[in-house]
This record gives C-alpha cells, structure tokens and sequence, in this order.
C-alpha cells in the first residue's frame, strides 16, 4: 500500500530558521515518509528542502512571514487540498488535507488565542470548523489529524497548570474543545503510550524553561478509532532543537 507509515509533526518557527539550524539534515536522519510542518513563515520551499526526495505541498498564509503549513510526502496522496473553505482561516495557510489508500491525512496549525486572549474566539470558530472537516473525512475513511493545535489538553500537559489558568492555550473553552474532539472519536496517540505527565513539546525561550523542562504538550498526532489499531508508536522528539517546540512523530503498521 502506497502511503505513509513514519510521520513526524513539528512546528518550526520559521522555515528558514529551521533550515539554518539543521533542518535538512533531520529530514535526512529521520527518513520519515510524511513531514508536516506548521508556522513556516514562507511563501516558498528553500531550494535545500526540494533535493531530498519528498513532493512539497505548501500553504502559505496572505500575510507575509506568518502562519502557513508545508508537507514533505515520500508517497504521493491520491488527493490534496488546502483550506477549510473558510477564508478567514484560509488566508493563515493553516490546513492541509492529504488523501492515501487507507486514510486522510490532515497538517493543522491551530490558531493561538493571544496574550488576554484577543483572538480567542477566532481560535474556537476555527475549532468548530476543523471538527466539522475531519467528521466529513471520517464518513468516507480514517483520519490522522497532526499540527500544533495551541493547547494543553489535562494538568498533566503543562508544567505549571494552577500558574496558567485561564491563560492562552490552556483556558476551559480551548481545553473543552479538545475534550469534545476526543469524545468524538478520535484519540491522542501519544497518550495510548504514555500516561504521565513531564513531557512537552514546546517550552518559552524566555528563564531557561526548556532546559529547567517547564513546558506544554501542544502539539499532536490524533487519530480517529477506526485506525487506533495500527499506531505502534507515537512519541516526542523533545532532544531535537531548531524551534521552540520539539517534533512529535507517528509509526504506523
């Protein structure tokens, strides 16, 4: 079966950052056959990432140097698209929808709701909006949803919960959503492995928080039941620096 069985997520901060501090080279270590990447801040794929063997599918946001997604895919998808069809979300570049054999595969980088949280209900309209769209998928075949989705789920996904209350990221109406999404049918694969808390994917650059490991898990592979069965791994690359976060991958049967 043509499609992918190693997935790695990692929001970059910054694609040519990334590629600056090593990114071609972990592409290369890791040999995965999807990479999905969110906050690339481009508006092409440096010429580095295109000689590496993978087809590149990138969304880029309107705004230069913000949001947007790009995708590395050793196997071509039957069927790609971008957007959620919603322009006020689809001028950010957040979304990408990749359809193989056995499943859809979609790279998503959830908006932040801001300090004070401004854009909180941007943030929960986009919510609402990307669980319509994976149900919809769903209907048809199993759906692997990966990307930065800006929010710690439990108390065990944030180092300092009572501190951040309420807090962009880890508010009751973003915690809620995730809550419904799981409900739903969908699980959090790095959860069927681990069930302790202390491990994160995105620490501030500010106090040494990655070095003193005061962070949040934020970013997620999350797979729809039907396809629960064929995760054999799912972990956190929490030793690979470039980004303020860390990769999270994915190994399927």
């Amino acid at each position: 079966m043509n499609e992918p069985r190693v997935l790695i997520s990692w929001n970059v901060n910054g694609l040519r950052a990334a590629v600056e501090k090593g990114l071609v080279n972990f592409v290369k270590e890791q040999g995965a056959d999807a990479y999905c990447f969110q906050e690339v801040k481009a508006d092409q794929v440096p010429l580095e990432l295109q000689s590496l063997g993978y087809e590149a599918y990138l969304n880029a946001s309107r705004r230069p140097g913000y949001s947007g997604t790009l995708s590395l895919l050793r196997q071509k998808p039957l069927f790609y698209a971008q957007g959620l069809g919603i322009e006020e979300f689809d001028l950010e570049g957040r979304v990408q929808t990749f359809e193989y054999p056995s499943f859809y595969l979609v790279n998503s980088y959830f908006p932040n709701s801001q300090h004070g949280l401004p854009r909180l209900p941007f943030k929960l309209r986009f919510n609402e909006a990307m669980l319509n769209h994976v149900e919809s998928l769903r209907k048809r075949k199993p759906v692997i949803m990966c990307g930065d989705f800006n929010v710690a789920h439990q108390e065990t996904d944030i180092a300092r919960p009572k501190e951040n209350e309420g807090n962009a990221g880890f508010t009751r109406e973003e915690r809620a959503w995730m809550t419904r999404l799981l409900e739903a049918g969908y699980v959090d694969a790095f959860r069927i492995f681990v069930k302790e808390g202390g491990h994160y994917t995105w620490w501030s650059y500010r106090f040494k928080a990655r070095e003193k490991n005061i962070g949040w898990r934020i970013d997620y592979f999350v797979v729809s039941e039907e396809i629960k069965a064929r995760v054999r791994s799912a972990e956190i690359l929490e030793k690979v620096r470039g980004s303020d976060h860390a990769p999270v991958k994915l190994v399927l049967a």
